[in-house]
């Protein structure tokens, strides 16, 4: 599961870590590319699935891109990896807009390009060894984009953050009947809990846990922020 926000604030987690000695197709396996996308002013998310069919992930989401958005991309992501070291890691995702080039001269350069760009790169998971050799994102675009005029619009760096705090504890907490919650104090003593997506724990002594769910015992806990 990976989440980005609008300010390219990711974080995300697999299910299970320890699949040593297995390809990524094989720890991919079979299932299916799951979207949703949100913003303030929509009435509803938007969802799309499609199928796993290749195991290689940028092949898949660019599958999933033509077949549930309906965007005509050429999308690649490649790491190099060494041992338990990630030497690089690294994509673009070009994407032709409706109404462009109807002629289709640029998208015919852009294609070359490339094409020239994959040859170059010689690896089964491109871009990956370009970067490792010092190419930097903005090279990437001028690569691909030679031939044509382009403008950078924006440049955003993606960092890692993490949005788990104790509010979402308790909120948990509060969507279990109150029985269980009282049994689990008795069995454990404390109440505990780990996020998926960055490995703290939180804990709960009964006490503070008791008060706290008092205070917010009539709201609906299913319309908090989450």
């Amino acid at each position: 599961m990976a989440i980005s926000t609008g300010k390219a604030e990711v974080r995300g987690y697999i299910g299970n870590s320890m699949l040593n000695g297995f390809s990524l197709v094989d720890a991919v396996g079979k299932g299916t590319v799951q979207v949703v996308k949100n913003h303030p002013d929509w009435p509803n998310p938007y969802n799309g699935i499609t199928e796993i069919r290749r195991g290689d992930i940028d092949t898949d989401i660019g599958l999933y891109l033509a077949e549930s958005e309906q965007r005509s991309c050429a999308l690649a992501a490649g790491t190099l990896i060494s041992g338990i070291l990630c030497k690089s890691a690294g994509g673009y995702l070009v994407e032709q807009l409706p109404g462009c080039d109807k002629q289709g001269t640029l998208v015919k350069c852009i294609e070359q390009n490339l094409a020239d760009l994959v040859a170059q790169d010689a690896s089964e998971s491109p871009p990956s060894n370009l970067f490792v050799s010092g190419i930097t994102p903005l090279d990437m675009i001028s690569r691909i984009f030679q031939g044509s005029e382009w403008t950078i619009l924006g440049e955003m760096e993606p960092v890692y953050k993490c949005s788990c705090n104790s509010d979402r504890l308790l909120r948990s907490l509060r969507l279990l009947p109150k029985e269980e919650v009282i049994q689990i104090i008795a069995e454990q003593g404390m109440i505990e809990a780990r996020c998926h997506f960055c490995g703290h724990v939180y804990t709960m002594e009964p006490d503070e846990m008791m008060n706290k769910l008092q205070k917010v015992e009539s709201i609906d806990p299913s319309r908090d922020a989450l």
